[in-house]
C-alpha cells in the first residue's frame, strides 16, 4: 500500500511538473520553464524512487508490475488534471483507450502458475 501511496504523490507532483504550466507556456521562457519543472520534480523523485527501490519489491511486486502500477495512475492523475485544471473535454475513445490499459492490468497481474 505503501508502495501505491508514494506512486500516486509522485505523480501528482510529476503531472504539475510536466503540465502544470501549459496555460502560460508562451508568456516564459524556456529556461525558465525547464527550471521550474526540475524544481518540481525534485519532489516526485522523493517519492518515486522509494516506492521502486525500497517499497515496491518488498511489498511483493515485480518490476514490470510496479511499471504497470505507476503508467495507470499516470494516467489516471493526469486524466483528472486534464479535466480540472487544463479544462479538456473528456472523450468516448479516452474511456475506451483507458478501459484497454485496465485489460494490459488485469494480464500483468494474472498468475502464470
Amino acid at each position: 500500500m505503501r508502495t501505491i501511496l508514494c506512486l500516486l504523490v509522485s505523480n501528482c507532483f510529476m503531472t504539475y511538473a510536466w503540465y502544470g504550466h501549459l496555460r502560460k507556456a508562451g508568456e516564459m521562457p524556456l529556461l525558465k520553464l525547464v527550471f521550474i519543472s526540475w524544481g518540481i520534480a525534485f519532489f516526485e523523485y522523493l517519492f518515486m524512487v522509494p516506492a521502486n527501490n525500497k517499497f515496491g519489491l518488498k511489498e511483493g511486486y515485480s518490476p514490470f508490475q510496479l511499471k504497470t502500477i505507476q503508467e495507470v495512475i499516470s494516467l489516471s492523475v493526469f486524466c483528472v488534471f486534464a479535466l480540472v485544471f487544463l479544462k479538456e473535454p473528456f472523450k468516448w475513445n479516452y474511456a475506451v483507450a483507458f478501459v484497454m490499459i485496465l485489460g494490459a492490468v488485469y494480464f500483468m497481474f494474472y498468475p502464470t502458475k
